[in-house]
């Protein structure tokens, strides 16, 4: 659970900032989301070596 302390005479807008802020690094959002679909374990690595296959190729092109 998130707990936002509101200060005296603070805007309410810059505590619901500060509170998305919070809630975004918590990747709440992000796993619910990984959860609405299952996903095979294989798929899920291939993914990953796809991705960093895709990355590798980003740094060669740019040590080039």
């Amino acid at each position: 659970m998130l707990v936002i302390p509101v200060k005296d005479g603070e805007n309410i807008e810059r505590a619901l900032k500060r509170f998305k802020r919070k809630f975004d690094k918590t990747k709440t959002m992000r796993e619910l989301r990984s959860r609405e679909n299952f996903s095979k374990p294989s798929f899920v690595n291939r993914d990953k070596t796809q991705k960093a296959r895709y990355i590798q190729r980003l740094k060669d092109q740019e040590n080039i």
